[in-house]
């Protein structure tokens, strides 16, 4: 019977839709920024859905909340999940996905009255994406020990609020201690968030790696001065630094070529006005790539030339790591697992990397970890336009199950 079984796919866009409606923005999309109210009502609609399933909740000190369902035996569960947060301009799929696939899953087993060996876990992990706090997978990195939980919890965010505040501020902080459960392994569906599947015309991804992430903060300090009367020669002017580095991370990544990306996504200026000499400017440059070497060498660069930028200016400049990740490779058995089910099924499937951070890549420090990719229309994602066709949600949560009761049974 497992072999035949299949997920519901209307009830997986019903609460896919009604999660959406928490937070959501004008036109479609959603905003959820970790730990802010929209956050709280989230999760207490995630988690009401768990309870309602028969799973059993608990939560951790950083937030991360785990719902169990046993199994025939005890022991190490069987984890799939992913987060619940997004960006400003989030999409309906990015993150959710993977967490009420998760719960789909336990609704499709208790329909048809499975009880698997090994217990199930559906988790979602707490600031994910960044967005407030960085770094980035910040509630599954504390939960891998990646990061001191203390020093998470210290983490101010672009509010000058706190996390440990925060999480007290929505009730979200629980007394779990973190780590626990311990895993028996972790498989996450996504969408895919990049253009390659829908190119190629390809249903599922078996994600082989996640690429390495650097952000880091620059802050160029000036003097302000008049636009009219200070000659160029006399100008220490931050805001061209700024502007000079944003123009030379895109010669930079173009010249290394091959997955290196880097992007420059928050840039500001003071006093900004539009006849006064910027005296301080604030930007963060990303830089990632599937190679660490090259990765490293896009770093040294960047650091080099703005050391040298900020000498020729007569400027100041200021630089603080916001997260850096090495690129993780995923245990190969359980790739082979992700392919082997998409095949079984029927769809059409590719081994490939992922170009976006995920939780994932930090549980894979501590269990055999895979994922699952569906396609993004047109590629697109972090933005209120993102679309996953209804089909190819529900294959991979159809593929996520398979993996699940394989792995479980």
């Amino acid at each position: 019977m497992p072999d035949t079984l299949r997920i519901d796919g209307q009830r997986l866009l019903a609460r896919l839709k009604r999660l959406g409606e928490i937070g959501a923005l004008p036109g479609g999309g959603v905003c959820r920024l970790a730990l802010t109210e929209e956050d709280r009502l989230g999760r207490e609609c995630v988690v009401g859905w768990m309870r309602e399933l028969g799973l059993s909740v608990s939560t951790d000190a950083m937030g991360n909340v785990f719902g169990m369902r046993p199994g025939r035996e005890t022991g190490a569960p069987v984890m799939t999940g992913s987060h619940i947060d997004t960006v400003r301009t989030g999409g309906l799929y990015d993150g959710t996905l993977g967490v009420l696939a998760g719960l789909e899953v336990v609704a499709t087993l208790n329909d048809a009255g499975i009880t698997t060996r090994r217990p199930l876990c559906v988790a979602f992990f707490t600031n994910e994406e960044g967005a407030r706090f960085a770094p980035d997978m910040m509630g599954s990195l504390v939960y891998v020990g990646g990061m001191p939980l203390e020093e998470a919890l210290a983490t101010e965010g672009i509010d000058g609020q706190r996390v440990g505040d925060c999480l007290a501020a929505i009730g979200a902080q629980g007394d779990q201690a973190v780590g626990q459960p311990v895993v028996h392994a972790f498989v996450e569906l996504h969408v895919e968030q990049g253009p390659v599947l829908e190119e190629s015309a390809v249903t599922i991804g078996a994600v082989e790696k996640v690429q390495g992430i650097s952000w880091t903060e620059l802050t160029f300090t000036g003097t302000s001065n008049h636009a009219g009367t200070t000659p160029m020669r006399l100008r220490h002017d931050a805001g061209y630094a700024a502007s000079a580095t944003a123009t030379f991370v895109r010669e930079l990544v173009t010249r290394i070529g091959g997955d290196q990306v880097g992007t420059v996504g928050s840039l500001e200026v003071q006093p900004n006005l539009v006849n006064v000499v910027a005296n301080q400017a604030r930007l963060t440059v990303d830089l990632r790539n599937t190679d660490n070497d090259r990765l490293t060498r896009a770093e040294t660069e960047l650091a080099a030339f703005v050391e040298q930028l900020a000498e020729r200016e007569g400027v100041e400049v200021a630089q603080r790591t916001l997260a850096r990740f090495d690129p993780v490779p995923f245990d190969p058995g359980m790739v082979d697992r992700v392919e082997a089910s998409a095949k079984a099924l029927g769809h059409s499937v590719s081994r490939m990397p992922s170009g976006a951070g995920h939780d994932a890549q930090m549980l894979a420090r501590v269990c055999p970890t895979s994922m699952i990719f569906v396609p993004s229309v047109g590629g697109v994602s972090h933005n209120i336009h993102e679309y996953t066709a209804p089909e190819e949600l529900t294959a991979g949560a159809n593929v996520l199950l398979q993996v699940m009761l394989d792995l479980s049974d």
